[in-house]
Order: C-alpha cells, then sequence, then structure tokens
C-alpha cells in the first residue's frame, strides 16, 4: 500500500499508534492462525459439522444457513480479533481479507476477482444491480411473473424512480407440462427490439422450477449477434437457489450478472452475498453506495479518478460490514470445494428424486416440482389434501420435520433435502406425509 493508503492515513491522524498501544496490551487472535482445513471423509461425518438440533429433520436448511465448523471457527476467530484491538486488527486483515474471500469465490465460480463484488445478500445485490443498469431512451426490462418479491420490487422502485420501462411474461403455462423449449420459446418470442434487460430466476422458490440458464443464453446470444453493442441484450439472473447445487462455472452458463446470497445452500456466513458480472458487462452498471475499496479510497485521497478501476470494485458497498461474517466467507467455497462440486449436486439430485418419487405416488398430494432434475434443483413444492400449507408445515413441525410455506400468493408446502440430509431422513419424513390427514 502507498503512503497514501488507508494504513498511512491512520498512522498521520494518530489512530494507528493507538492501535499499536492496544496491541502490545491486548493479544490479538491472528486470522492466518488457520485451524486444519476440513476433509471430506462421508455424508454421516460431514452431518457432524454442523450444530443443528438432531431432534429435528432439516428441510429448510436453504432459507438461513447453519454454519459449518470452519466458517464458524473462521468468524470466531475474526470476531476475537475485532473484540480485542478493532483497529488495529482491521487495519492489518481489511484488504488481505477481502482479497482471499473473492479469490476462493472466484475459484468456485469459474471466473476472476475483478468480475465479483460482494453484499450482504441476494436482495442487496438485485437492489444494486437492478437500481443501477444503464437504459436509453425506449428500452426495457424484460422479467417474468415467476420471479421473487425482491426481483419484482426492486424492478418496480426502479421504475417509479427513473420511469424505466418493466413487462412481464409467462415463461410456461403449468409446472405439470413445462418443457425446457417451451421456456426458451417464450422468451425468444418475448424479446422485442426494445429489450434491453432480462431479468430471470434461475430456481423458482415458488414451485422448485429451475430454468434452462444456458439455453436461454443461447438464444439471447442468437438475437445479439444482429444488435449493436449499446442495444446488446444483458442477461441478469438471480441464482441464489442454484449457487452451492448446480455444478457450472460463470464463464460457461451464458449470462452476463449472476446475483446471489451465500447464507443459503452455500453455507457462507448470514449476512453475505456476491454479484458476478461478465467482464463485458459491468460497463453497463452504476454504483449507488460509496465502496470502501482501498484503490478506490486512495485515489480519492490524492484527489484522482477511480473510474478506471473496475466496475465491480465500485459495486462492493462501502461502509462498515459485520467484517468476522464477510471474511468468514471464504471457508464456505472452500468447504464446497472439498467436497467437490460435482459430487454436491448428484447429492442433492439423489435426495430430491427419493422425495419427489414418494411424493408423486402418494394419493393425496400433489406434486407442484417437475420430477426432471433438468427442470428442479433443491426445492420441491406440494399440496396435501385437505390441509392448508400452513397447517401441513406446522403438523410436520409437531413431528420434528422442518419445512416452509412458499412466501407467494399461491402457497405450497416446502421441502428442500440438501447436504444435511439422509436417505433415512427422507423416507422418515415421507412415511409421516403418508399419514398426514385433516384429523
Amino acid at each position: 500500500m502507498s503512503d497514501i493508503g488507508r494504513r498511512g492515513f491512520l498512522v498521520r491522524t494518530g489512530l494507528a499508534l493507538g492501535a499499536a498501544v492496544l496491541a502490545g496490551a491486548h493479544a490479538r487472535v491472528s486470522a492466518d492462525q488457520q485451524a486444519p482445513q476440513y476433509r471430506f471423509k462421508n455424508w454421516e461425518k460431514l452431518r457432524t459439522q454442523f450444530p443443528l438440533s438432531p431432534q429435528l429433520i432439516h428441510l429448510a436448511a436453504f432459507f438461513l444457513a447453519s454454519h459449518p465448523t470452519p466458517v464458524r471457527e473462521a468468524i470466531e476467530r475474526h470476531r476475537a480479533g475485532l473484540d480485542a484491538d478493532p483497529i488495529g486488527y482491521w487495519v492489518e486483515h481489511e484488504e488481505k481479507q477481502d482479497a482471499k474471500v473473492l479469490q476462493a469465490a472466484a475459484e468456485y465460480l469459474g471466473g476472476n476477482p475483478t468480475d465479483i463484488a460482494l453484499t450482504d445478500s441476494t436482495t442487496m445485490g438485485l437492489g444494486l444491480l437492478y437500481g443501477g443498469l444503464k437504459l436509453g431512451n425506449e428500452q426495457e426490462i424484460l422479467t417474468t411473473t415467476h420471479d421473487h418479491y425482491s426481483t419484482e420490487t426492486a424492478l418496480r422502485l426502479r421504475a417509479e424512480r427513473t420511469g424505466a420501462m418493466v413487462r412481464q411474461i409467462h415463461l410456461y403455462r403449468s409446472t405439470n407440462t413445462v418443457s425446457r423449449d417451451e421456456i426458451v420459446d417464450s422468451l425468444r418470442k418475448n424479446i422485442t427490439p426494445m429489450t434491453r434487460i432480462v431479468a430471470v430466476t434461475w430456481v423458482h422458490s415458488s414451485t422448485g422450477l429451475k430454468l434452462p440458464i444456458h439455453e436461454m443464453a443461447l438464444a439471447i446470444q442468437a438475437i445479439n449477434r444482429s444488435r449493436e453493442e449499446r442495444d446488446r441484450i444483458i442477461f441478469c439472473v438471480d441464482g441464489v437457489h442454484a449457487l452451492g447445487v448446480e455444478d457450472f462455472r460463470v464463464s460457461e452458463l451464458g449470462c452476463d450478472f449472476l446475483i446471489a446470497g451465500t447464507h443459503k445452500w452455500m453455507f457462507g456466513p448470514r449476512g453475505t452475498g456476491l454479484v458476478w458480472g461478465h467482464p463485458k458487462a459491468w460497463p453497463i452498471a452504476r454504483a449507488t453506495i460509496p465502496t470502501f475499496s482501498g484503490q478506490a479510497y486512495e485515489l480519492w485521497m490524492e484527489n484522482k479518478s477511480s473510474k478506471n478501476l473496475p466496475q465491480s470494485v465500485h459495486m462492493s458497498p462501502g461502509g462498515f460490514h459485520s467484517f468476522e461474517h464477510r471474511w468468514a466467507l471464504g471457508e464456505a467455497f472452500t468447504f464446497h470445494q472439498t467436497i467437490g462440486k460435482s459430487k454436491v449436486t448428484q447429492r442433492i439430485y439423489e435426495l430430491n428424486q427419493q422425495l419427489k418419487q414418494g411424493l408423486a405416488a402418494m394419493p393425496h398430494v400433489t406434486l407442484h416440482t417437475p420430477m426432471s432434475q433438468d427442470l428442479s434443483a433443491g426445492i420441491v413444492c406440494f399440496e396435501v389434501a385437505g390441509l392448508a400449507p400452513r397447517q401441513a408445515v406446522e403438523k410436520l413441525r409437531q413431528r420434528g420435520i422442518v419445512g416452509s410455506v412458499t412466501p407467494y400468493a399461491t402457497k405450497y408446502v416446502r421441502l428442500a433435502p440438501s447436504l444435511i440430509n439422509s436417505p433415512k431422513e427422507i423416507e422418515t419424513t415421507l412415511e409421516e406425509i403418508r399419514t398426514l390427514r385433516m384429523a
């Protein structure tokens, strides 16, 4: 770092000197004193990494993750350091820990660290991206009727604030008959010369349907070949229920932006997320919150412009965060990498197929998630005859099974088998649902 960097700035203001005195008085826990790296052995041993109640079958872990041991211990190391010497620890670790997180995320995603902005959640990422995308006159944002509150509201707020045109479409008629071709054809037919942004959700938390993102991207790319750069369609994907489930590389996926929280399927610290952008797409994004990037801050103190820094740098919101959580995020990516991305996907698919097949065989259950893994991921939605979704979820909870209700106008029971579950737990769940009645 230069003499005009943040460390130098703190020294000149006398704060770093105070931090040094405090450091001598209080032992500081170093983030570099890492615990032994987790080694995957089997699924039973993996379950012991989570301090989840053994009295419950947890089928809603996608909502908010329990921290596995490596993540939990990293959080505690950073918390102890910040509690012992807040400014000293922050000065020593802030930039290198952010860099470690970005590197770990890039290695997992198959991208570059400079393509990634760090956020606190999917909702923050969606709001920042959709609120600042550059649109020309008469250009529109095309989205769907299947998206989450956060996407719909972020786009509505953008429209109210700027007058941007937002158009919603149906991608399919029914989850009972949906196909990849129907989804891609619906998208293609609804794109007009005015369409500049396409905003979709990879895995719908309303039904468990998984969109064929790569095929949709190819359809968009075919249209883009006849367009000028200023009119090129930018493909934005909320990937929160695919990240940590699907085995993919962003460089091969085909979208321009991927937005996701990392405290769900990734098992990352609560309050963490990211936005990945293709280098050719980032220029269309405009930041709305000042970044605290060391590079940007140094340039500001030197009265120089930071416009030549990667746009992803500007898109990481500044301010003080829960640093112990953000800096522990790299451990979550490493945890998944240690297991193996393909192994993670296969395990989640197997558990979900077991659940869906069991539900489909029950006459009093209506399954709303496609059976094919080409069109589903880790979320399973269904109805139980004679019971409202909330009643069914409450009855399952009384029997030690944790599920949820889809937070949409049309409500279903929602279960999501993940890496913390076993085939035995899924069979136990099915046995309870077989006996689930109004009584």
